[in-house]
Protein backbone atom coordinates (compact mmCIF):
# COMPACT_ATOMS: atom_id res chain seq x y z
CA UNK A 1 0.00 0.00 0.00
CA UNK A 2 2.98 2.27 0.74
CA UNK A 3 4.26 1.84 -2.46
CA UNK A 4 1.25 2.19 -4.00
CA UNK A 5 0.47 5.70 -2.28
CA UNK A 6 4.30 7.03 -3.13
CA UNK A 7 3.59 5.77 -6.94
CA UNK A 8 0.04 7.62 -6.81
CA UNK A 9 2.23 10.86 -5.38
CA UNK A 10 4.76 10.84 -7.84
CA UNK A 11 2.20 10.20 -10.63
CA UNK A 12 0.36 13.77 -9.11
CA UNK A 13 3.84 15.14 -9.09
CA UNK A 14 4.55 14.59 -13.04
CA UNK A 15 0.94 15.50 -13.61
CA UNK A 16 1.15 18.87 -11.89
CA UNK A 17 5.29 19.94 -13.58
CA UNK A 18 3.84 18.66 -17.17
CA UNK A 19 0.73 17.42 -17.10
CA UNK A 20 -0.23 21.16 -17.31
CA UNK A 21 1.33 21.06 -20.33
CA UNK A 22 0.05 18.02 -21.99
CA UNK A 23 -0.70 19.24 -25.19
CA UNK A 24 2.58 20.31 -25.26
CA UNK A 25 3.68 16.60 -24.28
CA UNK A 26 1.88 15.42 -27.24
CA UNK A 27 3.56 17.54 -29.86
CA UNK A 28 6.78 16.94 -28.71
CA UNK A 29 6.05 12.82 -28.38
CA UNK A 30 4.75 13.87 -31.88
CA UNK A 31 7.52 15.89 -33.03
CA UNK A 32 10.24 13.37 -32.14
CA UNK A 33 8.81 10.25 -33.71
CA UNK A 34 8.38 12.09 -37.21
CA UNK A 35 11.93 13.78 -37.22
CA UNK A 36 14.03 11.08 -35.58
CA UNK A 37 15.05 13.37 -32.88
CA UNK A 38 17.31 11.66 -30.74
CA UNK A 39 18.73 13.85 -27.82
CA UNK A 40 17.68 16.14 -24.86
CA UNK A 41 14.70 18.50 -24.51
CA UNK A 42 14.76 21.00 -21.49
CA UNK A 43 11.54 23.78 -21.62
CA UNK A 44 11.85 25.94 -18.68
CA UNK A 45 8.86 29.03 -18.34
CA UNK A 46 8.23 31.42 -15.50
CA UNK A 47 10.60 29.99 -12.91
CA UNK A 48 9.56 26.15 -13.62
CA UNK A 49 10.75 23.66 -15.57
CA UNK A 50 7.52 22.61 -17.37
CA UNK A 51 9.33 19.76 -20.06
CA UNK A 52 12.57 17.91 -19.42
CA UNK A 53 12.58 14.13 -21.37
CA UNK A 54 15.47 12.73 -23.23
CA UNK A 55 14.70 10.31 -26.53
CA UNK A 56 17.37 7.38 -27.68
CA UNK A 57 20.46 6.04 -27.57
CA UNK A 58 23.74 8.15 -26.33
CA UNK A 59 25.65 5.09 -28.25
CA UNK A 60 23.71 3.60 -30.63
CA UNK A 61 26.18 0.35 -30.52
CA UNK A 62 25.11 -0.88 -26.82
CA UNK A 63 21.91 0.59 -26.94
CA UNK A 64 22.89 3.02 -23.94
CA UNK A 65 20.04 5.49 -23.86
CA UNK A 66 19.91 9.23 -23.40
CA UNK A 67 19.02 10.08 -20.09
CA UNK A 68 18.51 14.28 -18.33
CA UNK A 69 22.10 13.36 -17.04
CA UNK A 70 23.87 12.18 -20.58
CA UNK A 71 26.28 14.64 -21.20
CA UNK A 72 26.40 15.76 -24.96
CA UNK A 73 28.80 18.05 -27.05
CA UNK A 74 27.56 21.36 -27.04
CA UNK A 75 29.72 22.82 -29.96
CA UNK A 76 29.16 26.35 -30.72
CA UNK A 77 27.29 27.49 -27.48
CA UNK A 78 30.95 26.97 -26.58
CA UNK A 79 31.27 30.63 -28.36
CA UNK A 80 28.59 32.17 -25.82
CA UNK A 81 31.01 31.42 -22.64
CA UNK A 82 34.17 32.76 -24.73
CA UNK A 83 31.74 36.21 -25.08
CA UNK A 84 30.73 36.05 -21.46
CA UNK A 85 34.46 35.98 -20.59
CA UNK A 86 35.72 38.49 -22.85
CA UNK A 87 32.87 40.69 -21.29
CA UNK A 88 33.55 40.31 -17.38
CA UNK A 89 36.95 41.34 -18.21
CA UNK A 90 35.45 44.96 -20.26
CA UNK A 91 33.56 45.03 -16.84
CA UNK A 92 36.85 44.98 -14.79
CA UNK A 93 38.45 47.37 -17.47
CA UNK A 94 41.03 45.07 -18.16
CA UNK A 95 39.46 44.80 -22.08
CA UNK A 96 38.53 47.69 -24.03
CA UNK A 97 36.32 46.32 -27.00
CA UNK A 98 37.84 49.09 -29.57
CA UNK A 99 40.91 48.01 -29.01
CA UNK A 100 42.89 46.19 -31.28
CA UNK A 101 43.98 42.40 -31.82
CA UNK A 102 47.96 43.09 -31.21
CA UNK A 103 47.19 45.12 -28.01
CA UNK A 104 46.52 41.90 -25.90
CA UNK A 105 48.40 39.99 -28.10
CA UNK A 106 51.53 41.62 -29.20
CA UNK A 107 53.67 38.67 -31.14
CA UNK A 108 49.93 38.17 -33.23
CA UNK A 109 51.39 38.30 -36.71
CA UNK A 110 48.10 38.35 -39.04
CA UNK A 111 47.24 40.88 -40.95
CA UNK A 112 44.69 41.74 -38.49
CA UNK A 113 46.88 42.44 -35.29
CA UNK A 114 46.20 46.56 -35.26
CA UNK A 115 43.28 46.37 -37.45
CA UNK A 116 40.61 43.59 -35.86
CA UNK A 117 38.93 45.22 -32.96
CA UNK A 118 38.31 42.74 -30.17
CA UNK A 119 34.19 43.73 -30.67
CA UNK A 120 34.55 42.78 -34.83
CA UNK A 121 35.99 38.84 -33.20
CA UNK A 122 32.98 38.80 -30.59
CA UNK A 123 31.09 39.95 -33.86
CA UNK A 124 32.02 38.01 -36.43
CA UNK A 125 33.36 40.83 -38.38
CA UNK A 126 36.47 40.63 -38.58
CA UNK A 127 37.64 40.12 -41.99
CA UNK A 128 39.63 37.17 -41.05
CA UNK A 129 40.06 33.68 -43.66
CA UNK A 130 37.15 31.64 -42.82
CA UNK A 131 39.32 28.78 -41.33
CA UNK A 132 36.31 25.96 -42.34
CA UNK A 133 35.74 27.57 -46.11
CA UNK A 134 35.49 25.14 -48.56
CA UNK A 135 34.59 22.26 -46.36
CA UNK A 136 32.04 19.64 -47.50
CA UNK A 137 30.96 16.64 -46.25
CA UNK A 138 32.18 15.50 -49.59
CA UNK A 139 35.51 16.73 -49.51
CA UNK A 140 35.94 15.66 -45.75
CA UNK A 141 35.32 12.22 -46.67
CA UNK A 142 37.70 12.20 -49.23
CA UNK A 143 40.67 14.24 -48.23
CA UNK A 144 39.77 13.96 -44.44
CA UNK A 145 39.38 17.67 -42.60
CA UNK A 146 42.83 18.73 -41.68
CA UNK A 147 42.46 21.35 -39.42
CA UNK A 148 40.87 18.97 -37.04
CA UNK A 149 42.39 15.78 -37.59
CA UNK A 150 45.53 16.37 -36.30
CA UNK A 151 46.22 17.09 -32.12
CA UNK A 152 47.12 21.54 -31.73
CA UNK A 153 47.83 23.57 -29.07
CA UNK A 154 45.82 26.64 -29.06
CA UNK A 155 49.18 28.59 -30.42
CA UNK A 156 49.61 26.33 -32.77
CA UNK A 157 45.98 26.76 -33.98
CA UNK A 158 46.22 30.23 -33.76
CA UNK A 159 49.92 30.91 -35.78
CA UNK A 160 49.20 27.85 -38.19
CA UNK A 161 45.26 28.78 -39.09
CA UNK A 162 44.43 32.19 -37.62
CA UNK A 163 47.07 34.64 -38.23
CA UNK A 164 46.70 35.26 -41.79
CA UNK A 165 45.46 38.24 -44.38
CA UNK A 166 42.63 39.85 -44.03
CA UNK A 167 39.84 38.54 -46.90
CA UNK A 168 37.37 41.63 -46.32
CA UNK A 169 37.64 44.86 -44.42
CA UNK A 170 37.04 44.97 -40.77
CA UNK A 171 33.60 46.05 -39.68
CA UNK A 172 31.99 45.25 -43.36
CA UNK A 173 30.81 42.32 -43.48
CA UNK A 174 29.74 39.18 -40.95
CA UNK A 175 31.28 35.96 -42.03
CA UNK A 176 30.73 33.14 -39.46
CA UNK A 177 34.17 32.15 -38.44
CA UNK A 178 35.70 29.81 -35.49
CA UNK A 179 39.11 31.82 -36.28
CA UNK A 180 37.70 34.82 -34.52
CA UNK A 181 36.98 33.02 -31.44
CA UNK A 182 40.20 30.72 -31.40
CA UNK A 183 41.71 34.27 -31.52
CA UNK A 184 39.07 35.66 -27.77
CA UNK A 185 40.71 32.77 -26.34
CA UNK A 186 44.35 33.16 -26.84
CA UNK A 187 42.99 36.91 -26.18
CA UNK A 188 41.34 35.34 -22.52
CA UNK A 189 45.15 33.11 -22.12
CA UNK A 190 47.14 35.80 -22.66
CA UNK A 191 45.24 38.48 -20.15
CA UNK A 192 44.77 35.84 -17.21
CA UNK A 193 48.25 34.32 -17.80
CA UNK A 194 46.21 30.69 -17.49
CA UNK A 195 44.85 28.32 -20.02
CA UNK A 196 41.32 29.46 -21.25
CA UNK A 197 40.22 25.72 -19.42
CA UNK A 198 41.09 26.90 -16.29
CA UNK A 199 39.88 30.44 -16.72
CA UNK A 200 36.09 28.88 -18.18
CA UNK A 201 36.65 27.06 -14.44
CA UNK A 202 37.37 29.82 -12.17
CA UNK A 203 34.84 32.20 -13.95
CA UNK A 204 31.94 30.50 -15.00
CA UNK A 205 31.61 26.54 -13.84
CA UNK A 206 33.21 26.57 -10.38
CA UNK A 207 30.66 29.46 -9.23
CA UNK A 208 27.77 27.98 -10.55
CA UNK A 209 28.67 24.28 -9.99
CA UNK A 210 28.25 23.24 -13.40
CA UNK A 211 30.23 19.94 -12.41
CA UNK A 212 29.05 18.15 -15.75
CA UNK A 213 30.35 20.28 -18.13
CA UNK A 214 33.87 21.42 -19.59
CA UNK A 215 36.29 21.07 -22.48
CA UNK A 216 36.29 17.91 -24.47
CA UNK A 217 39.90 16.49 -24.98
CA UNK A 218 40.77 13.10 -26.68
CA UNK A 219 43.29 11.44 -23.94
CA UNK A 220 40.37 12.12 -21.40
CA UNK A 221 37.78 9.45 -20.94
CA UNK A 222 34.05 11.45 -20.16
CA UNK A 223 31.82 9.28 -18.19
CA UNK A 224 27.81 9.90 -19.67
CA UNK A 225 29.02 11.51 -22.71
CA UNK A 226 27.31 10.61 -26.04
CA UNK A 227 28.77 9.49 -28.77
CA UNK A 228 27.74 11.61 -31.49
CA UNK A 229 26.43 10.02 -35.46
CA UNK A 230 25.67 12.05 -38.78
CA UNK A 231 23.33 10.81 -41.44
CA UNK A 232 25.27 9.86 -44.51
CA UNK A 233 23.22 10.25 -47.57
CA UNK A 234 24.82 8.23 -50.11
CA UNK A 235 24.64 5.39 -47.43
CA UNK A 236 21.02 6.36 -46.06
CA UNK A 237 21.93 5.74 -42.51
CA UNK A 238 23.61 7.22 -39.51
CA UNK A 239 27.19 6.42 -39.13
CA UNK A 240 29.59 7.37 -36.31
CA UNK A 241 31.02 10.97 -36.84
CA UNK A 242 34.52 11.23 -38.54
CA UNK A 243 37.55 10.69 -36.54
CA UNK A 244 38.65 14.20 -35.15
CA UNK A 245 40.58 16.10 -32.43
CA UNK A 246 37.32 18.07 -30.51
CA UNK A 247 40.34 19.91 -28.54
CA UNK A 248 40.86 21.97 -31.88
CA UNK A 249 37.65 23.92 -31.56
CA UNK A 250 39.18 25.25 -28.64
CA UNK A 251 36.96 28.56 -27.50
CA UNK A 252 34.93 28.72 -30.57
CA UNK A 253 33.55 24.56 -29.80
CA UNK A 254 35.11 22.40 -27.72
CA UNK A 255 33.06 22.02 -24.80
CA UNK A 256 30.18 19.52 -23.59
CA UNK A 257 27.11 19.88 -21.08
CA UNK A 258 23.72 18.59 -19.76
CA UNK A 259 20.53 20.24 -20.37
CA UNK A 260 20.59 21.07 -16.83
CA UNK A 261 23.73 22.95 -16.65
CA UNK A 262 23.09 24.61 -19.87
CA UNK A 263 19.62 25.69 -17.72
CA UNK A 264 22.35 26.75 -14.62
CA UNK A 265 24.04 28.91 -17.15
CA UNK A 266 21.47 30.91 -18.58
CA UNK A 267 19.42 31.09 -15.89
CA UNK A 268 23.09 33.11 -14.21
CA UNK A 269 23.31 34.78 -17.57
CA UNK A 270 19.54 36.56 -17.62
CA UNK A 271 19.64 36.78 -14.14
CA UNK A 272 22.16 38.96 -13.81
CA UNK A 273 24.99 36.66 -11.52
CA UNK A 274 27.23 36.66 -14.36
CA UNK A 275 27.34 39.91 -16.18
CA UNK A 276 25.63 43.77 -15.45
CA UNK A 277 22.64 44.40 -17.54
CA UNK A 278 24.94 47.11 -19.50
CA UNK A 279 27.20 44.02 -20.99
CA UNK A 280 24.16 42.37 -21.96
CA UNK A 281 22.52 45.34 -23.57
CA UNK A 282 25.95 45.36 -25.48
CA UNK A 283 25.84 41.89 -26.49
CA UNK A 284 22.22 41.53 -27.44
CA UNK A 285 22.54 43.90 -30.13
CA UNK A 286 21.21 42.88 -33.19
CA UNK A 287 24.12 43.88 -35.70
CA UNK A 288 25.25 42.70 -39.11
CA UNK A 289 23.80 38.56 -40.24
CA UNK A 290 21.58 39.74 -36.99
CA UNK A 291 24.35 38.72 -34.38
CA UNK A 292 25.47 40.08 -31.22
CA UNK A 293 28.12 39.06 -29.36
CA UNK A 294 28.44 35.61 -29.25
CA UNK A 295 24.77 35.11 -30.14
CA UNK A 296 21.94 35.77 -33.17
CA UNK A 297 19.56 38.30 -32.02
CA UNK A 298 16.11 38.88 -33.27
CA UNK A 299 14.73 41.46 -32.60
CA UNK A 300 10.93 40.95 -34.31
CA UNK A 301 10.95 36.97 -33.89
CA UNK A 302 7.19 35.88 -34.55
CA UNK A 303 5.91 33.51 -32.27
CA UNK A 304 1.79 32.87 -32.70
CA UNK A 305 1.45 36.41 -34.63
CA UNK A 306 3.23 38.45 -32.16
CA UNK A 307 6.64 39.63 -31.70
CA UNK A 308 9.27 38.81 -29.38
CA UNK A 309 13.08 39.65 -29.38
CA UNK A 310 15.16 36.62 -28.98
CA UNK A 311 18.30 35.47 -28.02
CA UNK A 312 19.62 32.30 -30.25
CA UNK A 313 22.81 30.43 -29.88
CA UNK A 314 22.63 27.05 -31.48
CA UNK A 315 25.92 25.14 -32.18
CA UNK A 316 26.68 21.73 -34.75
CA UNK A 317 29.69 19.96 -35.16
CA UNK A 318 28.34 16.54 -37.51
CA UNK A 319 26.19 14.50 -35.45
CA UNK A 320 26.45 17.30 -32.08
CA UNK A 321 23.62 19.54 -32.18
CA UNK A 322 22.52 21.77 -29.87
CA UNK A 323 20.32 24.85 -28.98
CA UNK A 324 19.63 27.22 -26.54
CA UNK A 325 16.39 29.53 -27.27
CA UNK A 326 15.92 32.24 -24.95
CA UNK A 327 12.72 34.76 -25.00
CA UNK A 328 13.69 37.83 -23.50
CA UNK A 329 10.89 39.48 -21.43
CA UNK A 330 9.07 36.07 -21.32
CA UNK A 331 11.53 33.73 -19.24
CA UNK A 332 11.26 31.29 -21.23
CA UNK A 333 14.03 29.27 -22.64
CA UNK A 334 14.28 25.92 -24.49
CA UNK A 335 17.16 23.98 -24.19
CA UNK A 336 17.57 20.82 -27.21
CA UNK A 337 20.86 18.74 -27.02
CA UNK A 338 21.44 16.09 -29.88
CA UNK A 339 23.92 13.44 -30.44
CA UNK A 340 22.80 12.91 -34.21
CA UNK A 341 22.24 15.66 -36.94
CA UNK A 342 18.65 14.24 -37.86
CA UNK A 343 16.39 17.28 -36.73
CA UNK A 344 16.17 20.61 -37.85
CA UNK A 345 16.91 22.02 -34.05
CA UNK A 346 16.87 25.61 -35.65
CA UNK A 347 12.41 24.01 -36.93
CA UNK A 348 12.43 22.41 -33.69
CA UNK A 349 13.00 25.20 -31.45
CA UNK A 350 10.79 26.97 -32.98
CA UNK A 351 7.73 25.16 -33.11
CA UNK A 352 8.20 24.43 -29.86
CA UNK A 353 7.99 28.06 -28.63
CA UNK A 354 5.01 28.40 -30.82
CA UNK A 355 3.48 25.92 -28.65
CA UNK A 356 4.66 27.54 -25.29
CA UNK A 357 4.05 30.93 -25.81
CA UNK A 358 -0.01 31.92 -26.91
Amino acid sequence: MKKLIALCILSACHFNLFGQSSGLDKFIESYTKENDFNGTILIHQQAKTIYHESFGWANFEFKVPNTTDTRYKIASITKLFTSVLIMQLVEKDIIDLNQSINTYLPAYEGEGADKVSVRQLLNHTSGMVNIDAGTSLESALHNGIPLYQKPRSPDELLRDFCSGKLENNPGEVFDYNNADYIVLGKIIEKVYNKAYEQVLFENILQPLEMINTGLIHQGKIFENLANTYFFRDDLERLVPDLPVYMENWYAAGAMYSTSSDILQFSEALFGLKLLQQESLDQMFVSGLGEYGYGVWVYEDYPINNKMYKIIKRPGRIMGAQAMLFHVLNEDATIIILSNTGTTSLDNFAADLADQMIK
